[in-house]
């Protein structure tokens, strides 16, 4: 660490950029970086940021000391300092106030021979994502993971008040909860094991100890796939809850879905603001939300098709691809909930319609604005026979699902619960382009520097 022996000598009390409103008309210091520099005769206008936010200082030449007045002019973009000066009201400012620094402290400058990588100018992404350590400061993107922050927070709350219980399931399993051709496989001792594709088989084993779990941790998917909606690693957040129905678990995704987002709009507005959010969309979201079965999407996949809406007519069975996905979403102005798919493109361990065995007591929850998928549940099989020849039916090695088998056999009941992966729902909330943003270090097919 290097000091400018121009360092700060007022001693004044330290805040955070965020709250600096609560000291206005006070001397404060805050510590932090310089984000941009602009320069006006006598006048200096540094912007400064510190993890909460970002604040204008003036520094007027002929209020602070030469020697701290020319070392401030020379300073470059992403130089540590720690600046005391007093809080000004400003409306024209963003956030509201403006700082009149009357000293500072260069904890170490950025020199002018190695300046900083990222610079106010456009960047190609593949550079931003080389630089991905760099690249989080900026602004819009500190407002994305502060608001990826506050949806995690949000989620806990909401599982709290309703007296679940945290479980965490492991990351080493020895077999395939999603199906096989999506598993990362790592040696294991002398065995070999893989990433969890979800944790989901693992706390229906606890929710048949405690009756209401959830658990949120990382997964993983070998999915060959470009599209701007994967990750290979991702964080998810899966409640399960014995003697629950589709119904239920449905009732509970809107109430989730509606409480994250509304937190957002109470405690994230500014960073909302700052991605240019269309906040109105998101006042919008509030249970209850649209559902429709498979059958009636497919009509109206259909029923697009003829009218020349969408290029491609979608046939009866199949899985919803992105694009089928965007146009059901685009016609609701919240999330809809599109059910009982065919069980023949479903997960093994769904239970099958009791009034119809083709179809699966399964929901999705399709996110406005074209975001696709952001919650996957169902009711889960309740039959030990039935679950054993499905296991068998999709190539699973039965030993490997035997202590799940044994849920069935020991006292089973009806339950259900759902996954949602945290950065799709971070990038529709956010509304940005692609969930590479969502995570400060995106793992993706050809990804995984830094």
């Amino acid at each position: 660490m290097t000091s400018n022996p121009q360092a700060a000598t007022t001693q004044a009390p330290l805040t955070t950029i965020r709250e600096i409103g609560k000291h206005e008309g006070q001397t404060v210091t805050i510590r932090g970086w310089l984000y941009n520099l602009r320069e006006s005769g006598k006048l200096l206008f540094p912007i400064f940021r510190d993890g909460s936010g970002v604040i204008q200082g003036v520094v007027a030449k002929n209020q602070v000391a030469p020697e701290l007045f020319d070392s401030l002019k020379k300073l470059t973009q992403e130089s540590s300092i720690v600046v005391t000066g007093k809080v000004r009201a400003d409306k024209r400012a963003p956030g509201g106030f403006e700082l009149d620094v009357v000293s500072a402290e260069i904890v170490q400058p950025v020199p002018e021979t190695d300046p900083y990588p990222i610079s106010l100018k456009e960047h190609g992404v593949d550079f931003l994502m080389e630089n991905r350590h760099l690249w989080i400061r900026t602004p819009r993107q500190a407002a994305i993971l502060r608001i990826r922050s506050e949806i995690e927070k949000a989620m806990h709350d909401f599982f709290d008040q309703r007296d679940f219980i945290r479980t965490d399931p492991p990351i080493l399993t020895p077999a395939a909860c999603e199906g096989t051709t999506t598993l990362f496989e790592v040696g294991y001792f002398d065995d070999k094991a893989f990433l969890t594709q979800s944790g989901q088989l693992y706390i229906e084993a606890t929710a048949m100890a405690l009756g209401k779990v959830y658990s949120f941790g990382p997964t993983f998917r070998a999915e060959k796939s470009k599209t701007r909606r994967h990750l290979t690693e991702f964080w998810m957040v899966e409640p399960e809850v014995a003697y629950a129905t589709l119904d239920d678990i449905m009732g509970l995704a809107e109430e989730f879905i509606s409480f994250i987002v509304q937190r957002v709009l109470e405690r994230r507005r500014p960073e909302l603001e700052t991605l240019g959010r269309d906040i109105a969309k998101l006042e919008a979201i509030k249970a209850p939300f649209p559902r429709i079965t498979y059958d009636e999407a497919v009509e109206m996949l259909q029923k697009a098709h003829a009218e020349g809406k969408i290029e491609n007519r979608f046939e009866w069975g199949g899985d919803f691809g992105s694009p089928d996905e965007t146009y059901i979403s685009s016609q609701f102005d919240r999330p809809v909930m599109v059910h009982r798919y065919p069980a023949a493109v479903k997960a093994f361990y769904m239970e099958p319609d009791p009034n119809r065995s083709d179809v699966a007591l399964c929901v999705d929850v399709l996110a406005p604005e074209g975001y696709g998928e952001v919650i996957g549940g169902s009711q889960r099989i309740g039959s030990y026979e039935l679950l054993r020849k499905r296991i068998a039916d999709h190539d699973l090695p039965e030993e490997a699902f035997k202590w799940y088998l044994d849920l069935r056999k020991y006292g089973g009941v009806p339950h259900a619960g759902f996954g949602m992966g945290i950065e799709r729902a971070v990038a529709w909330i956010c509304g940005l382009e692609h969930v590479r943003e969502t995570i400060p270090f995106a793992r993706t097919l050809h990804r995984i520097y830094p």
